[in-house]
Protein backbone atom coordinates (compact mmCIF):
# COMPACT_ATOMS: atom_id res chain seq x y z
CA UNK A 1 0.00 0.00 0.00
CA UNK A 2 1.27 3.47 -0.86
CA UNK A 3 2.17 5.84 1.92
CA UNK A 4 -0.33 8.65 2.49
CA UNK A 5 0.68 11.88 0.82
CA UNK A 6 1.45 13.62 4.10
CA UNK A 7 4.03 10.97 5.02
CA UNK A 8 5.79 10.85 1.67
CA UNK A 9 9.14 12.62 1.52
CA UNK A 10 11.19 12.60 -1.67
CA UNK A 11 14.48 14.39 -1.29
CA UNK A 12 14.61 14.92 -5.03
CA UNK A 13 12.10 17.71 -4.49
CA UNK A 14 14.87 19.70 -2.86
CA UNK A 15 16.98 19.89 -6.01
CA UNK A 16 14.57 19.60 -8.93
CA UNK A 17 14.13 23.36 -9.25
CA UNK A 18 17.87 24.00 -9.34
CA UNK A 19 18.35 21.20 -11.87
CA UNK A 20 15.66 22.70 -14.10
CA UNK A 21 17.15 26.20 -13.84
CA UNK A 22 20.66 24.97 -14.60
CA UNK A 23 19.45 23.04 -17.65
CA UNK A 24 17.57 26.08 -18.95
CA UNK A 25 20.73 28.19 -18.63
CA UNK A 26 22.49 25.85 -21.07
CA UNK A 27 21.50 27.26 -24.46
CA UNK A 28 20.62 24.26 -26.64
CA UNK A 29 18.67 26.13 -29.33
CA UNK A 30 18.04 23.91 -32.34
CA UNK A 31 17.73 25.77 -35.65
CA UNK A 32 17.55 22.56 -37.63
CA UNK A 33 20.79 23.14 -39.53
CA UNK A 34 23.65 22.62 -37.01
CA UNK A 35 24.05 26.41 -36.69
CA UNK A 36 23.03 26.38 -33.03
CA UNK A 37 25.21 25.65 -30.01
CA UNK A 38 24.29 21.96 -30.01
CA UNK A 39 23.50 19.76 -27.04
CA UNK A 40 27.01 18.72 -26.02
CA UNK A 41 27.15 20.94 -22.93
CA UNK A 42 23.77 19.65 -21.74
CA UNK A 43 24.81 16.05 -22.40
CA UNK A 44 27.94 16.54 -20.29
CA UNK A 45 25.93 18.21 -17.52
CA UNK A 46 23.50 15.28 -17.41
CA UNK A 47 26.33 12.73 -17.52
CA UNK A 48 28.03 14.44 -14.58
CA UNK A 49 24.84 14.37 -12.52
CA UNK A 50 24.34 10.67 -13.25
CA UNK A 51 27.97 9.70 -12.66
CA UNK A 52 27.82 11.55 -9.33
CA UNK A 53 25.43 8.87 -8.03
CA UNK A 54 27.28 5.87 -9.39
CA UNK A 55 25.97 5.37 -12.92
CA UNK A 56 28.17 4.97 -15.98
CA UNK A 57 26.54 7.20 -18.59
CA UNK A 58 27.55 7.17 -22.25
CA UNK A 59 27.73 10.34 -24.31
CA UNK A 60 27.12 9.63 -27.98
CA UNK A 61 27.77 12.34 -30.54
CA UNK A 62 26.10 11.93 -33.94
CA UNK A 63 27.52 15.15 -35.39
CA UNK A 64 29.87 17.73 -33.96
CA UNK A 65 28.16 19.13 -30.86
CA UNK A 66 25.01 17.03 -31.30
CA UNK A 67 25.27 14.74 -28.29
CA UNK A 68 22.92 12.48 -26.32
CA UNK A 69 23.45 10.80 -22.94
CA UNK A 70 22.28 7.27 -22.13
CA UNK A 71 22.56 5.26 -18.89
CA UNK A 72 21.04 2.08 -17.46
CA UNK A 73 19.92 1.52 -13.87
CA UNK A 74 19.87 -2.07 -12.70
CA UNK A 75 16.53 -3.13 -11.26
CA UNK A 76 15.66 -5.63 -8.56
CA UNK A 77 14.65 -8.16 -11.20
CA UNK A 78 16.86 -7.81 -14.31
CA UNK A 79 14.95 -10.68 -15.94
CA UNK A 80 11.94 -8.41 -16.37
CA UNK A 81 11.61 -6.23 -19.49
CA UNK A 82 13.21 -2.80 -19.06
CA UNK A 83 11.52 0.61 -19.05
CA UNK A 84 12.84 3.58 -21.03
CA UNK A 85 12.54 7.14 -19.68
CA UNK A 86 13.45 9.56 -22.46
CA UNK A 87 13.67 13.31 -22.73
CA UNK A 88 15.28 15.74 -25.14
CA UNK A 89 17.69 18.51 -24.19
CA UNK A 90 17.36 20.68 -27.30
CA UNK A 91 14.91 23.57 -27.44
CA UNK A 92 13.43 25.76 -30.14
CA UNK A 93 15.04 29.21 -30.49
CA UNK A 94 13.79 32.20 -28.50
CA UNK A 95 14.02 35.97 -29.04
CA UNK A 96 14.90 37.53 -25.68
CA UNK A 97 13.29 40.87 -26.61
CA UNK A 98 9.87 39.22 -26.62
CA UNK A 99 10.13 37.72 -23.13
CA UNK A 100 9.28 39.09 -19.71
CA UNK A 101 12.32 37.28 -18.30
CA UNK A 102 15.34 36.26 -20.34
CA UNK A 103 14.62 32.87 -21.96
CA UNK A 104 17.95 31.40 -20.82
CA UNK A 105 18.03 32.82 -17.31
CA UNK A 106 16.03 30.15 -15.50
CA UNK A 107 14.61 32.93 -13.37
CA UNK A 108 12.06 32.21 -10.65
CA UNK A 109 9.12 34.62 -10.63
CA UNK A 110 5.45 34.35 -9.71
CA UNK A 111 5.95 30.83 -8.41
CA UNK A 112 7.34 29.56 -11.72
CA UNK A 113 10.67 28.72 -13.33
CA UNK A 114 10.86 30.75 -16.55
CA UNK A 115 12.82 29.96 -19.66
CA UNK A 116 12.98 28.21 -22.98
CA UNK A 117 12.54 24.52 -22.29
CA UNK A 118 10.71 24.99 -18.99
CA UNK A 119 7.90 22.74 -20.28
CA UNK A 120 9.46 21.45 -23.51
CA UNK A 121 11.11 19.62 -21.93
CA UNK A 122 13.82 20.43 -19.43
CA UNK A 123 11.23 20.17 -16.66
CA UNK A 124 10.91 16.42 -17.25
CA UNK A 125 14.69 16.11 -17.67
CA UNK A 126 15.12 17.76 -14.27
CA UNK A 127 12.40 15.66 -12.62
CA UNK A 128 13.97 12.47 -13.96
CA UNK A 129 17.43 13.48 -12.75
CA UNK A 130 16.07 14.47 -9.34
CA UNK A 131 14.23 11.18 -8.82
CA UNK A 132 17.08 9.01 -10.07
CA UNK A 133 19.69 10.80 -7.98
CA UNK A 134 17.57 10.49 -4.84
CA UNK A 135 16.84 6.80 -5.38
CA UNK A 136 20.45 5.89 -6.11
CA UNK A 137 21.77 7.84 -3.12
CA UNK A 138 19.38 5.97 -0.84
CA UNK A 139 19.92 2.57 -2.49
CA UNK A 140 16.33 2.21 -3.71
CA UNK A 141 16.39 0.09 -6.84
CA UNK A 142 13.44 0.16 -9.24
CA UNK A 143 11.56 -3.14 -9.74
CA UNK A 144 13.11 -3.54 -13.21
CA UNK A 145 15.93 -2.07 -15.28
CA UNK A 146 15.50 1.57 -16.27
CA UNK A 147 17.19 3.02 -19.36
CA UNK A 148 17.61 6.79 -19.26
CA UNK A 149 18.03 8.70 -22.53
CA UNK A 150 18.59 12.46 -22.70
CA UNK A 151 18.45 13.18 -26.41
CA UNK A 152 19.58 15.68 -29.01
CA UNK A 153 17.61 17.07 -31.95
CA UNK A 154 14.02 16.21 -31.07
CA UNK A 155 12.86 19.66 -32.15
CA UNK A 156 14.04 18.98 -35.72
CA UNK A 157 12.73 15.44 -36.01
CA UNK A 158 15.33 13.52 -33.99
CA UNK A 159 17.69 12.65 -36.85
CA UNK A 160 20.77 13.41 -34.74
CA UNK A 161 19.30 12.11 -31.49
CA UNK A 162 16.77 9.30 -31.05
CA UNK A 163 16.87 8.24 -34.69
CA UNK A 164 20.67 8.01 -34.62
CA UNK A 165 20.62 5.90 -31.46
CA UNK A 166 17.91 3.57 -32.72
CA UNK A 167 19.68 3.05 -36.04
CA UNK A 168 23.31 2.93 -34.86
CA UNK A 169 23.14 1.88 -31.19
CA UNK A 170 20.02 -0.26 -30.68
CA UNK A 171 21.91 -2.38 -28.13
CA UNK A 172 21.53 0.46 -25.65
CA UNK A 173 17.81 -0.37 -25.51
CA UNK A 174 18.13 -4.12 -25.22
CA UNK A 175 15.18 -5.62 -23.36
CA UNK A 176 13.14 -2.38 -23.32
CA UNK A 177 9.44 -2.94 -23.99
CA UNK A 178 7.81 0.25 -22.68
CA UNK A 179 8.70 3.93 -22.43
CA UNK A 180 7.54 7.21 -20.99
CA UNK A 181 8.39 10.62 -22.37
CA UNK A 182 7.08 14.12 -22.89
CA UNK A 183 3.73 15.90 -23.30
CA UNK A 184 1.56 13.80 -21.06
CA UNK A 185 0.54 13.47 -17.44
CA UNK A 186 -0.36 17.15 -17.08
CA UNK A 187 -3.54 18.19 -15.31
CA UNK A 188 -6.79 19.71 -16.56
CA UNK A 189 -9.01 20.88 -13.71
CA UNK A 190 -12.67 20.05 -14.36
CA UNK A 191 -13.99 21.21 -10.97
CA UNK A 192 -13.07 21.13 -7.29
CA UNK A 193 -13.73 17.39 -7.18
CA UNK A 194 -11.96 16.23 -10.35
CA UNK A 195 -8.69 16.79 -12.16
CA UNK A 196 -8.02 14.92 -15.37
CA UNK A 197 -4.41 14.02 -16.15
CA UNK A 198 -3.92 13.60 -19.87
CA UNK A 199 -1.63 10.68 -20.73
CA UNK A 200 -0.46 10.61 -24.33
CA UNK A 201 -1.23 7.29 -26.02
CA UNK A 202 -1.27 8.47 -29.63
CA UNK A 203 0.29 11.13 -31.82
CA UNK A 204 -0.23 12.40 -35.32
CA UNK A 205 2.18 11.56 -38.10
CA UNK A 206 4.05 14.24 -39.99
CA UNK A 207 4.90 15.35 -43.48
CA UNK A 208 7.03 18.48 -43.39
CA UNK A 209 7.02 19.50 -47.04
CA UNK A 210 8.58 21.82 -49.55
CA UNK A 211 6.23 22.98 -52.30
CA UNK A 212 7.67 24.25 -55.58
CA UNK A 213 6.14 25.91 -58.63
CA UNK A 214 8.11 26.69 -61.78
CA UNK A 215 6.98 29.54 -63.98
CA UNK A 216 8.29 31.90 -66.61
CA UNK A 217 10.77 34.51 -65.46
CA UNK A 218 10.45 38.03 -66.85
CA UNK A 219 10.27 41.76 -66.33
CA UNK A 220 7.91 42.87 -63.60
CA UNK A 221 6.36 45.55 -65.82
CA UNK A 222 5.21 43.12 -68.51
CA UNK A 223 2.20 40.84 -68.73
CA UNK A 224 2.99 37.35 -67.50
CA UNK A 225 0.34 34.65 -67.24
CA UNK A 226 2.83 32.09 -65.94
CA UNK A 227 3.85 33.74 -62.67
CA UNK A 228 5.17 31.10 -60.25
CA UNK A 229 4.39 33.25 -57.22
CA UNK A 230 0.75 33.68 -58.22
CA UNK A 231 0.29 29.97 -58.84
CA UNK A 232 1.95 28.99 -55.58
CA UNK A 233 0.11 31.55 -53.46
CA UNK A 234 -3.24 30.43 -54.80
CA UNK A 235 -2.41 26.83 -53.95
CA UNK A 236 -1.12 27.72 -50.49
CA UNK A 237 -4.23 29.78 -49.88
CA UNK A 238 -6.47 26.84 -50.74
CA UNK A 239 -4.46 24.63 -48.44
CA UNK A 240 -4.35 27.07 -45.54
CA UNK A 241 -8.10 27.77 -45.63
CA UNK A 242 -9.19 24.17 -46.09
CA UNK A 243 -11.31 22.76 -43.27
CA UNK A 244 -10.36 19.11 -42.99
CA UNK A 245 -13.13 16.67 -42.05
CA UNK A 246 -13.42 15.30 -38.51
CA UNK A 247 -12.04 11.77 -38.17
CA UNK A 248 -12.71 10.08 -34.82
CA UNK A 249 -9.79 7.84 -33.83
CA UNK A 250 -10.02 5.34 -30.91
CA UNK A 251 -7.88 7.52 -28.60
CA UNK A 252 -9.85 10.70 -29.29
CA UNK A 253 -13.14 8.84 -28.87
CA UNK A 254 -11.93 7.46 -25.53
CA UNK A 255 -10.86 10.93 -24.39
CA UNK A 256 -14.22 12.44 -25.34
CA UNK A 257 -16.06 9.65 -23.52
CA UNK A 258 -13.99 10.35 -20.39
CA UNK A 259 -14.59 14.08 -20.76
CA UNK A 260 -18.32 13.55 -21.24
CA UNK A 261 -18.42 11.53 -18.02
CA UNK A 262 -16.35 14.13 -16.16
CA UNK A 263 -18.54 17.01 -17.31
CA UNK A 264 -21.74 15.08 -16.78
CA UNK A 265 -22.99 16.01 -20.22
CA UNK A 266 -23.08 14.23 -23.59
CA UNK A 267 -20.69 15.54 -26.22
CA UNK A 268 -21.86 15.69 -29.81
CA UNK A 269 -19.17 14.58 -32.29
CA UNK A 270 -21.02 16.60 -34.93
CA UNK A 271 -20.61 19.78 -32.89
CA UNK A 272 -16.99 19.75 -31.83
CA UNK A 273 -16.81 23.54 -31.57
CA UNK A 274 -19.13 23.39 -28.56
CA UNK A 275 -17.02 20.61 -27.04
CA UNK A 276 -13.76 22.50 -27.50
CA UNK A 277 -15.27 25.62 -25.95
CA UNK A 278 -15.40 23.71 -22.65
CA UNK A 279 -11.69 22.90 -22.65
CA UNK A 280 -10.08 26.29 -22.16
CA UNK A 281 -6.39 26.46 -23.03
CA UNK A 282 -6.00 22.80 -23.99
CA UNK A 283 -8.59 23.19 -26.76
CA UNK A 284 -5.73 24.06 -29.10
CA UNK A 285 -4.10 20.70 -28.44
CA UNK A 286 -7.27 18.60 -28.51
CA UNK A 287 -8.85 20.42 -31.46
CA UNK A 288 -5.86 19.58 -33.63
CA UNK A 289 -6.38 15.85 -33.00
CA UNK A 290 -9.80 15.78 -34.63
CA UNK A 291 -8.58 16.34 -38.16
CA UNK A 292 -5.63 16.05 -40.48
CA UNK A 293 -3.93 19.42 -40.89
CA UNK A 294 -1.54 21.30 -43.15
CA UNK A 295 -0.21 24.67 -42.00
CA UNK A 296 1.80 26.83 -44.44
CA UNK A 297 4.79 28.12 -42.49
CA UNK A 298 7.34 29.58 -44.94
CA UNK A 299 7.38 31.31 -48.34
CA UNK A 300 10.30 32.07 -50.64
CA UNK A 301 10.61 33.64 -54.10
CA UNK A 302 12.30 36.37 -56.06
CA UNK A 303 15.35 38.56 -55.64
CA UNK A 304 14.35 41.98 -57.06
CA UNK A 305 11.13 43.97 -57.10
CA UNK A 306 11.00 44.35 -60.89
CA UNK A 307 11.88 40.74 -61.75
CA UNK A 308 9.28 37.99 -61.91
CA UNK A 309 11.11 34.88 -60.66
CA UNK A 310 11.06 31.58 -62.46
CA UNK A 311 10.40 29.62 -59.27
CA UNK A 312 8.56 30.00 -55.98
CA UNK A 313 8.67 27.75 -52.91
CA UNK A 314 6.73 27.26 -49.69
CA UNK A 315 7.05 24.99 -46.67
CA UNK A 316 4.12 23.28 -45.00
CA UNK A 317 3.79 21.48 -41.68
CA UNK A 318 1.49 18.58 -42.47
CA UNK A 319 0.09 16.28 -39.76
CA UNK A 320 -2.10 13.24 -40.26
CA UNK A 321 -4.15 11.11 -37.89
CA UNK A 322 -3.31 7.44 -37.24
CA UNK A 323 -4.78 5.38 -40.06
CA UNK A 324 -5.40 8.38 -42.32
CA UNK A 325 -2.11 9.03 -44.10
CA UNK A 326 -3.31 7.95 -47.57
CA UNK A 327 -6.41 10.10 -47.28
CA UNK A 328 -4.29 13.04 -46.16
CA UNK A 329 -1.90 12.82 -49.09
CA UNK A 330 -4.73 12.41 -51.61
CA UNK A 331 -6.54 15.46 -50.23
CA UNK A 332 -3.28 17.38 -50.23
CA UNK A 333 -2.60 16.74 -53.92
CA UNK A 334 -6.16 17.63 -54.84
CA UNK A 335 -5.92 20.96 -53.02
CA UNK A 336 -2.50 21.85 -54.42
CA UNK A 337 -3.27 21.04 -58.04
CA UNK A 338 -1.07 19.67 -60.84
CA UNK A 339 1.35 22.61 -61.04
CA UNK A 340 2.69 22.24 -57.52
CA UNK A 341 5.48 19.77 -56.81
CA UNK A 342 5.74 18.56 -53.24
CA UNK A 343 8.65 16.78 -51.55
CA UNK A 344 9.09 15.70 -47.97
CA UNK A 345 11.64 17.56 -45.85
CA UNK A 346 10.91 15.20 -42.97
CA UNK A 347 8.25 12.52 -42.68
CA UNK A 348 7.35 10.16 -39.86
CA UNK A 349 4.55 7.86 -38.85
CA UNK A 350 1.56 8.29 -36.59
CA UNK A 351 1.37 6.25 -33.38
CA UNK A 352 -1.47 4.84 -31.30
CA UNK A 353 -1.59 2.37 -28.42
CA UNK A 354 -4.23 1.32 -25.93
CA UNK A 355 -4.75 2.81 -22.50
CA UNK A 356 -4.32 -0.39 -20.54
CA UNK A 357 -1.80 -2.61 -18.80
CA UNK A 358 0.32 -2.58 -15.67
CA UNK A 359 2.22 0.57 -16.66
CA UNK A 360 -1.03 2.54 -17.01
CA UNK A 361 -2.14 1.17 -13.64
CA UNK A 362 1.14 2.44 -12.15
CA UNK A 363 0.48 5.90 -13.58
CA UNK A 364 -3.05 5.94 -12.20
CA UNK A 365 -2.01 4.85 -8.71
CA UNK A 366 0.94 7.27 -8.53
CA UNK A 367 -1.23 10.21 -9.55
CA UNK A 368 -4.04 9.37 -7.14
CA UNK A 369 -1.61 8.93 -4.25
CA UNK A 370 -0.45 12.53 -4.70
CA UNK A 371 -3.76 14.01 -5.87
CA UNK A 372 -6.91 12.32 -4.48
CA UNK A 373 -9.10 13.89 -7.20
CA UNK A 374 -6.88 12.72 -10.06
CA UNK A 375 -8.13 10.63 -12.98
CA UNK A 376 -5.74 9.67 -15.76
CA UNK A 377 -7.24 9.66 -19.26
CA UNK A 378 -5.76 8.95 -22.70
CA UNK A 379 -5.33 11.65 -25.33
CA UNK A 380 -3.67 12.17 -28.68
CA UNK A 381 -0.78 14.61 -29.18
CA UNK A 382 -1.14 16.81 -32.25
CA UNK A 383 2.63 16.97 -32.67
CA UNK A 384 5.29 14.29 -32.54
CA UNK A 385 8.02 13.12 -30.16
CA UNK A 386 11.02 10.81 -30.10
CA UNK A 387 8.54 8.00 -29.44
CA UNK A 388 8.30 7.65 -33.23
CA UNK A 389 11.89 6.41 -33.34
CA UNK A 390 11.60 4.13 -30.32
CA UNK A 391 8.46 2.55 -31.77
CA UNK A 392 10.72 1.05 -34.46
CA UNK A 393 12.32 -1.07 -31.73
CA UNK A 394 8.92 -2.43 -30.71
CA UNK A 395 8.75 -0.19 -27.64
CA UNK A 396 5.28 0.80 -26.48
CA UNK A 397 5.43 4.53 -25.78
CA UNK A 398 3.42 6.84 -23.53
CA UNK A 399 3.63 10.55 -22.80
CA UNK A 400 3.88 10.81 -19.02
CA UNK A 401 5.70 13.82 -17.57
CA UNK A 402 3.42 14.49 -14.59
CA UNK A 403 2.59 18.07 -13.66
CA UNK A 404 -0.20 19.46 -11.50
CA UNK A 405 -1.01 22.84 -13.04
CA UNK A 406 -3.05 25.83 -11.88
CA UNK A 407 -6.28 26.02 -13.90
CA UNK A 408 -5.47 29.50 -15.19
CA UNK A 409 -2.12 28.54 -16.77
CA UNK A 410 -2.25 28.32 -20.57
CA UNK A 411 -0.17 25.14 -20.67
CA UNK A 412 -0.66 24.49 -24.39
CA UNK A 413 0.53 28.02 -25.11
CA UNK A 414 3.80 27.35 -23.29
CA UNK A 415 5.04 24.97 -25.99
CA UNK A 416 7.30 26.98 -28.33
CA UNK A 417 5.64 30.11 -27.00
CA UNK A 418 6.86 33.34 -25.42
CA UNK A 419 7.25 33.42 -21.61
CA UNK A 420 7.42 29.62 -21.29
CA UNK A 421 7.35 28.66 -17.62
CA UNK A 422 6.59 25.81 -15.25
CA UNK A 423 5.22 26.09 -11.70
CA UNK A 424 7.71 25.28 -8.95
CA UNK A 425 5.03 23.29 -7.14
CA UNK A 426 4.34 21.42 -10.37
CA UNK A 427 7.95 20.29 -10.59
CA UNK A 428 7.92 19.02 -7.01
CA UNK A 429 4.61 17.26 -7.61
CA UNK A 430 6.12 15.59 -10.67
CA UNK A 431 9.08 14.30 -8.65
CA UNK A 432 6.78 12.69 -6.08
CA UNK A 433 4.59 11.10 -8.75
CA UNK A 434 7.54 9.77 -10.74
CA UNK A 435 9.06 8.32 -7.58
CA UNK A 436 5.84 6.46 -6.80
CA UNK A 437 5.53 5.40 -10.43
CA UNK A 438 9.00 3.85 -10.39
CA UNK A 439 8.10 1.91 -7.26
CA UNK A 440 5.14 0.38 -9.08
CA UNK A 441 6.39 0.07 -12.65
Amino acid sequence: MSEPTSARTVRGEDEVVDLCRELIRIDTSNYGDHSGPGERAAAEYVAEKLADVGLEPKIIESHRGRASTVARIEGEDPSRPALLIHGHTDVVPANAHDWTHHPFSGEIADGCVWGRGAVDMKDMDAMTLAVVRDRLRSGRKPPRDIVLAFLADEEAGGTYGARHLVDKHPDLFEGVTEAIGEVGGFSFTVNENLRLYLVETAQKGMHWMRLTVDGTAGHGSMTNNDNAITELCEAVGRLGRHRWPVRMTPTVRSFLDELSDALGTPLDPEDMDATLAKLGGIAKMIGATLRNSAAPTMLGAGYKVNVIPGQATAHVDGRFLPGHEEEFLADLDRLLGPRVRREDVHADKALETGFDGDLVDAMQSALRAEDPIARAVPYMLSGGTDAKSFDDLGIRCFGFAPLQLPPELDFAGMFHGVDERVPVDGLKFGVRVLDRFLDAC
